[in-house]
């Protein structure tokens, strides 16, 4: 029969300095562990042919007599056939599952934003991936569980009142296929994490697409007004008379046929004049590829006539440093009572004029745009950007643009200088 060991008093226990392990009796396997200032309880058990060890609390925070309490229960499951250290795994995975199942919806949407910042072109996109949700979706379904999360609660969400006999869905339709999306990504995101189970209630296809019309139902798809390219001629003579660094660069948008952002954003050392060469940067174009411009005679002597400021990269500097502002542009349509285009629009024109009034072939047109084009097959083929005949266009286009049209269709040629 095994020695039974002397159980220590509490007093005993106290005494003990030793690092190691001190068996402290009244319960077989009950040790009392020492490493340096650490003190903690364990009781050493087989569990079948597997010798585990089980901690029961630190020492003095759990006493003596409570270690003893906690591993004769311990025994007694054994006893029973029950593993503790497998029971108390268990446990864990049950209180984190509930604890997931709780997991807002906000705090889903926002480790979704976190998650895929660095995928996202700019903070501009993150912003606004936050802000649609932030104004249209936390106040309604924010504080909920994303488990508890269910269709009726997502139509809820995109059929909100937005005024007086309005909604979202109907009123706001852009916005609310844009959020609609950024729930659905939210939800799948919540669902790959464990925190929600089942079919995505936010789905389009084969669910609210029963429940809500499409926005092409809805109302027709508007364009950004665009200058009808007879007039191009007229309004450029008009632009050449006005000063300012907003009128040159918004000349430079319609001679080039690019987008504001990516005029605001040129800095000289994208621009090769000898060359008669612009090379935006795949980061800041739309489609995240290096674009390539060519530059008409007009272009050049635009950009050679231009300051450039030390210390300021930009090529359109705004007045106090940096670059000109998103509102420049379109601030300047306004003062030449042009409130009915958009600086978007000149793309347009540009596409209309080089459609119907020229032989250029279509995919010359949309690489000038920096478009992908929409025919697989067609795009590899295509694999260079066609930049010889971009630069013959480019040039008819800038001729074109300085030609005024009379109201009897007269032409008349204008100077390309700049004023």
């Amino acid at each position: 029969m095994p020695k039974k060991l002397k159980e220590l008093s509490a007093l005993a226990v106290s005494r003990l300095k030793t690092d190691g392990r001190h068996a402290v009796g009244g319960v077989d396997g009950l040790h009392l562990r020492i490493a340096g200032a650490s003190r903690s309880w364990v009781l050493r058990v087989a569990i079948g042919t597997r010798r585990r060890d089980i901690g029961l609390g630190s020492y003095p925070e759990v006493s003596l007599a409570e270690a003893r309490e906690k591993a004769r229960a311990m025994r007694q499951k054994i006893r029973e056939g029950i593993d503790p250290i497998e029971e108390r795994k268990a446990a864990k995975a049950r209180a984190a599952l509930e604890a997931a199942k709780n997991k807002t919806f906000e705090e889903c949407a926002n480790a979704y934003i976190e998650a895929n910042r660095a995928g996202w072109k700019n903070a501009k996109h993150r912003q606004q991936w936050h802000n649609t949700l932030a104004t249209y979706a936390f106040p309604l379904i924010g504080h909920l569980p994303v488990a508890s999360i269910d269709t009726g609660l997502v139509l809820s969400v995109l059929q909100q009142p937005v005024g007086e006999g309005k909604t979202l869905w109907l009123d706001k339709t852009e916005t609310a296929v844009r959020l609609r999306t950024r729930i659905e990504a939210v939800l799948d995101w919540a669902t790959v994490r464990g925190y929600r189970s089942g079919d995505n209630p936010a789905r389009w296809k084969g669910h609210l697409e029963h429940e809500l019309p499409s926005k092409n139902k809805i109302k027709q798809v508007k364009h950004h007004p665009a200058l009808p390219y007879a007039e191009i001629g007229a309004f450029m003579a008009e632009l050449r008379q006005r000063e300012g660094m907003a009128a040159r660069a918004l000349e430079f948008v319609i001679l080039t046929a690019t987008r504001s952002g990516e005029v605001r954003g040129a800095t000289w050392n994208e621009i090769d004049l000898d060359a008669r060469l612009w090379v935006i940067p795949a980061s800041r174009m739309k489609a995240a590829k290096e674009h390539r411009v060519p530059l008409a005679d007009e272009a050049v002597k635009l950009l050679q006539s231009l300051p450039r400021i030390e210390g300021n990269p930009y090529v359109f500097p705004a007045p106090r440093a940096g670059k000109l502002s998103d509102m420049a542009l379109t601030m300047l349509l306004r003062r030449m009572g042009r409130d009915d285009l958009t600086v978007h629009g000149f793309r347009s024109t540009f596409r209309d004029w080089a459609a119907e009034t020229t032989a250029y072939p279509r995919e010359v047109c949309e690489h000038a745009l920096a478009h992908k084009l929409a025919d697989g097959v067609e795009a590899a083929y295509q694999r260079g950007d066609l930049l010889a005949k971009r630069a013959r266009l480019m040039a008819d286009w800038a001729r074109y643009c300085g030609i005024v049209r009379s109201p009897a269709d007269n032409v008349v040629a204008m100077k390309k200088g700049i004023a």
